[in-house]
């Protein structure tokens, strides 16, 4: 009985065995390319499984690089048996490399037959991102469409933001008062896009206080904002022929410390009590602070930041609030610019679109789900596929 076991356990054990006597195959076949539509440096690798793979022959594979010459091969990664590619990213556009495998078992190793040479380069245009350049070309259209009826001579309709008109209403009171005007471009230094917004409003508020012969108050965190204030109200003075007005003084450099210039700025308004101030720029922790201090000294207060955790204080404590885009359509706005409002208007053109798509997006899916119709599934894929930016 003994050896009848003994012998069907022979049988059975017989391949086994001379597969890890013998060193696994290596992969049959390997195939190198250049990644497509990428920014270059990436060299995709794939290959054929080794066939000792199945009975446990293999556990691992070492992908090998030679660089110009297929004789010196170093070691770049080490895969898993079960790997079938891999994606080389630290080559260098031009060069040309060489790749082999490695199929290691318990029984020792093999190389494959060397695939090559291969060179990564930069590809000028990815074809799976063809929606972002129709998207693209759909708003630049509106824009320029807009523009040119504005250059004919055409009126653009705007609606009424109530943050911009009550601008006139502001300064209007602090002149009636004999109190100054405060205006904070925010904290963030010129390479926010919201400081050069802020900005851009400021020169429109220049222009009134300029008419009504008010005074400015202006203190910054920035060196740099300080400088560019400087020069947006020197200009804006200068528009309503009353340079003569002008003084440095009034825009001024106070600390880079958060903080501290909070609290100067609060010292500011508690002992000057101006009668309107303005918030326009990227705003913190501190708009809460400086926007509670002038309510309780009675300012008409407007402001105007794109920051979303900031938006709740100011609606809070302020009289009027420009909401995220309002700020930056607030310097078209004032300037009645008809090519800045036809910018304008073409951009909103293009988010009518992209809402349009949103909501048939929405239905597709809503229905696909419902009834689990294949063609109502796909329609929905393509329409969330329009806005996806990595394919």
């Amino acid at each position: 009985m003994l050896r009848v076991v003994s012998t069907v356990l022979i049988v059975l054990l017989a391949p086994a065995a001379q597969a890890f006597a013998d060193p696994p195959s290596p992969p049959p076949e390997i195939r190198a390319a250049d990644t497509p539509h990428d920014r270059g440096r990436s060299v995709d690798l794939s290959w054929s499984p080794s066939a000792s793979e199945e009975s446990g022959g293999v556990t691992r594979y070492v992908v090998q690089r030679a660089v110009d010459r297929p004789e010196e091969f170093h070691a770049v990664v080490t895969l898993p048996a079960g790997s079938r590619a891999y994606t080389d990213t630290s080559v260098r556009d031009g060069v040309s490399y060489f790749y082999r495998v490695r199929a290691v078992g318990p029984a020792g190793e093999s190389e494959s037959a060397s695939a090559g040479p291969v060179r990564a380069s930069q590809q000028w245009f990815n074809p799976r991102k063809s929606n972002l350049l129709v998207i693209a070309a759909v708003l630049i259209g509106g824009i320029s469409w807009f523009i040119f009826q504005a250059s004919k001579g055409r009126r653009l309709y705007i609606r009424k933001i109530a943050g911009i008109e009550a601008i006139d209403e502001a300064v209007g009171r602090a002149t009636e008062m004999g109190k100054p005007v405060l205006f904070i471009p925010g904290i963030e230094d010129m390479d926010n896009v919201q400081t050069v917004a802020g900005l851009s409003i400021l020169g429109n508020v220049a222009q009134l206080v300029a008419r009504y012969e008010t005074r400015l108050e202006v203190p910054t965190r920035r060196s740099l904002v300080m400088s560019v204030a400087r020069e947006t109200i020197k200009e804006a003075y200068l528009k309503v022929g009353r340079p003569d007005l002008y003084n440095d003084a009034m825009v001024y450099y106070i600390t880079d410390e958060q903080f501290a210039f909070v609290a100067a700025v609060d010292g500011i308004v508690v002992r000057e009590k101006p009668a309107a101030c303005f918030y326009m720029g990227a705003f913190f922790a501190e708009s809460l602070i400086l926007a509670e201090t002038g309510n309780s000294v009675g300012a008409i207060q407007v402001a105007g930041t794109a920051m979303p955790t900031q938006l709740p204080f100011f609606v809070a404590a302020c009289d009027y609030t420009l909401i995220g885009e309002e700020l930056f359509a607030a310097s078209a706005y004032l300037s009645n610019d008809q090519k800045m409002l036809g910018s304008l208007k073409g951009q909103d053109v293009g988010k009518a679109i992209a809402a349009g798509f949103i909501l048939l997006g929405v239905a597709l899916q809503t229905a696909a789900s419902a009834s689990g119709n294949g063609a109502l599934v796909n329609a929905a894929r393509w329409v969330s596929s329009l806005f996806r930016i990595n394919p």
